[in-house]
């Protein structure tokens, strides 16, 4: 009795989501220099617009809503994951400089090509998990004690300088482009979406999706990881095959999501924690949670982007940034002070 009420608690909390994120998308088609009513939304929807209507619905502003939800999607999940299986609640894919090794390599193609083809567009989530793999087998090997495994503590700390270093590198190769090539990359490397289009939907569709499906497979090895390696492998589980295929995912699905935006950083941090507070941390339930959270965040990120100074904008990025940073210092002090706790015996 006691699981049925949950389960149909969660369901009614899964459609909640579901509303508010039709709702903010709804708001983010109004949103922009030419406004639209609600009926005229729905006339241009259904098919009844005009050609300018239709260009700036379907070619314009859907193509950046349906961004913003895969990319707030594949963020969130690979946060949930890092989350899972380091058990450190600090675990962000931006934070692990997943994202800027990512990021670097999408940059010098970018730079290189000039321009995009659909073929380029398609081949852009394959160099971003390229650097995004060097970049997370790199942190692995440093993070990695001899005889203890990986530790969660030196994982972050390590993270955080391979971002900062990357990130340094990124912005040396930005300075020396023409200004047409800044401006475009300066933009998406702060975490933009402004320029998607419906080639950058279908590279990105396959990826969120194929990820999403086998991590909901993979539910319960997730929910056994969490209580350590030790009671893991003791109940079946190859330990280190399940982390390393588990964290593949993880980059995959953070790598995807930069070829296409950008670094977003604190949305693989905060969509993750908003959902484990809603419905726990059974990855069953918690994994399209992740999902819905991560959209509901990047695509309200983009919306207030666009209006708070209009006509002129401000990146994703940015705004998810000032939404996430002071969630990650509220963080870093409670588990500092969880630590000095159980140094003590408190």
């Amino acid at each position: 009795m006691q699981n049925l009420w949950k389960q149909s608690r969660c369901i009614r909390l899964l459609a909640m989501s579901l509303l508010l994120l039709g709702f903010l998308f709804f708001v983010s088609i109004n949103a922009g220099y030419t406004p639209i009513g609600m009926g005229d939304m729905l006339r241009i929807l259904s098919g009844g617009g005009d050609g300018g209507e239709n260009m700036i619905v379907f070619d314009f502003r859907l193509p950046r809503i349906v961004t913003a939800i895969l990319v707030g999607m594949g963020f969130s999940l690979s946060g949930c994951v890092l989350q899972g299986i380091t058990r450190n609640p600090l675990a962000d894919p931006g934070l692990l400089g997943i994202n800027s090794g990512a990021g670097i390599v999408v940059l010098i193609f970018m730079t290189l090509s000039g321009t995009l083809s659909m073929g380029g567009v398609l081949s852009l989530p394959f160099l971003s998990l390229l650097g995004a793999l060097l970049t997370s087998g790199l942190l692995y090997v440093i993070s990695v004690q001899k005889g203890r495994g990986l530790n969660t503590a030196r994982l972050i700390l390590n993270g955080i300088a391979i971002q900062a270093g990357i990130n340094a590198l990124m912005t040396i190769l930005v300075l020396k482009l023409d200004d047409t090539q800044y401006n475009t990359l300066a933009v998406w490397q702060a975490g933009s979406i402004h320029n998607s289009n419906w080639k950058m939907v279908i590279s990105l569709v396959p990826w969120i999706f194929t990820a999403m499906g086998y991590l909901c497979l993979r539910a319960r090895e997730l929910d056994i990881l969490m209580v350590g390696d030790e009671l893991s492998a003791g109940v079946g589980v190859s330990v280190q095959k399940e982390k390393k295929i588990l964290l593949f995912m993880a980059v995959a699905l953070a790598a995807a999501s930069v070829s296409v935006s950008g670094s977003l950083h604190f949305v693989g941090l905060l969509g993750p924690h908003m959902a484990r507070r809603i419905v726990g941390s059974r990855h069953r339930i918690l994994l399209p949670f992740c999902a819905v959270t991560g959209a509901i965040l990047v695509l309200a990120a983009d919306t207030i982007g666009r209006i708070i100074i209009e006509p002129s904008e401000i990146p994703a990025g940015i705004v998810a940034a000032i939404l996430g940073a002071p969630y990650f210092l509220f963080l870093l002090v409670a588990n500092s002070r969880a630590g000095r706790k159980e140094n003590t015996g408190i």
